[in-house]
């Protein structure tokens, strides 16, 4: 089983969502998820990709993936276990993002979200999973309790 993440770059109430992505990350964990997708760009990528490099010091076999929406470098690519490009070279540089996004969506079996308004590129990408009948775990709808060591 594998996950992607979206998000808004502005993440308000940090250390709430912070809790929340710890939970789901280790609940999925539990549920045999090794493989974790993520974009890279804004706040929200920023903390899953933290939250990330903490839990695989507790479950080594997590593998975080970085899937980049452009050949250039990636100023987070180091933060990550590899990267993946999907081939977007025919894709206008402006629609990169949405359609990365969108074959993230596919090649995964849940999202991860924390959308909390209904316009830009994370809002686009909960639509699309929701389009595509996708399991979506999202904050604050969906909670997760802690799981003891």
């Amino acid at each position: 089983m594998t996950v992607t993440f979206c998000g808004h770059n502005d993440v308000y109430g940090d250390e709430k969502i912070r809790s929340w992505l710890e939970a789901v990350i280790r609940q999925l964990i539990s549920e045999g998820v090794t493989h974790f997708y993520c974009g890279g760009h804004g706040g929200f990528d920023r903390m899953v990709s933290s939250v990330l490099e903490q839990e695989k010091k507790r479950s080594p076999q997590i593998q975080r993936i970085l899937v980049l929406a452009y050949l250039e470098k990636n100023h987070y690519e180091d933060d990550y276990d590899y990267t993946m490009y999907p081939e977007l070279e025919k894709v206008p540089k402006r629609f990169a993002i949405l359609k990365r996004n969108e074959i993230m969506v596919q090649d995964n079996d849940v999202l991860v979200a924390y959308v909390t308004h209904s316009w830009g590129g994370a809002a686009k990408t909960l639509e699309y999973a929701q389009k595509k009948k996708k399991r979506i775990i999202l904050y604050p709808e969906t909670q997760c309790s802690e799981q003891e060591d």
